[in-house]
């Protein structure tokens, strides 16, 4: 294996760099568009949830200026969504002159491998743990007082747990990339297994509710996501052996 021949100068570097994160940006911004087009429809599902509740919720609007936030919001992070393909091209770009040459045949099922992974990441946020959130939530009131929730805040909480629930469903990608410039083994992955199941614990605590049936919807997954990481571990060192 034989790195590139010629090194790129520091200033190319941040030229590089700049024009790379000007074209993420336009990716995202072409997104969140795309998104706004479809906004409305968009929003009526990211309130369904609220409407299978044992305790009643009601969503409102307490800022003149409220709905647009919301919109253009939703928006923004639906272009993020849409533009990670993007997002993880270009950074692997950047980053690929430091490789070795037969490292960047990876760059397809890298891109492929990221995006299912967040994207079933907000498939178990949206399905699993936001519906038993709310329903802890809303079922801790009181006689006599309502559950009218602010619309803005409702937005801020859900988008909390499907995005941190994307970002932790990358776990095996961050091992895949780990592991391809060796910094991450089987046999180490393995050795620290009962520290990593204690920091999932700490994880399932911090983006979840507190009580112990949320704790166990998001601790169960990622568990099983080590699991497959240690596989993927596996099964780069053994590619790199042949």
């Amino acid at each position: 294996m034989n790195k590139l021949s010629k090194s790129m100068p520091f200033l190319d570097h941040l030229e590089e760099l700049r024009w790379r994160l000007i074209k993420s940006l336009g990716t995202v911004l072409v997104g969140a568009l795309i998104t706004f087009f479809y906004i409305d429809p968009l929003i009526d599902f990211l309130i369904r949830p609220t409407r299978d509740l044992t305790t009643p919720m009601d969503l409102q609007v307490l800022k003149v200026q409220g709905m647009f936030m919301i919109k253009w919001g939703i928006a923004l992070i639906g272009g993020f969504v849409l533009a990670i393909p993007v997002l993880t091209y270009q950074l692997w770009k950047f980053i690929v002159p430091g490789l070795y040459m037969n490292e960047k045949k990876y760059v397809t099922p890298l891109i492929i491998f990221t995006y299912l992974s967040f994207l079933t990441g907000l498939v178990f946020a949206y399905t699993i743990t936001i519906p038993f959130s709310l329903d802890f939530f809303t079922s801790v009131g009181m006689p006599g007082i309502q559950n009218n929730f602010s619309i803005n805040y409702y937005f801020n909480f859900i988008t909390w747990l499907m995005i941190g629930s994307g970002l932790i469903f990358e776990l095996p990608v961050l091992v895949f990339i780990l592991s391809i410039i060796g910094l991450l083994t089987p046999t180490f992955m393995r050795h620290y297994r009962r520290h990593a199941a204690i920091v999932i614990l700490i994880l399932s605590a911090f983006i979840t509710p507190p009580d112990p049936i949320s704790l166990l919807l998001m601790s169960i997954p990622l568990m099983a996501l080590y699991e497959i990481s240690i596989v993927v571990s596996w099964l780069v060192n053994r590619k790199k052996k042949e």
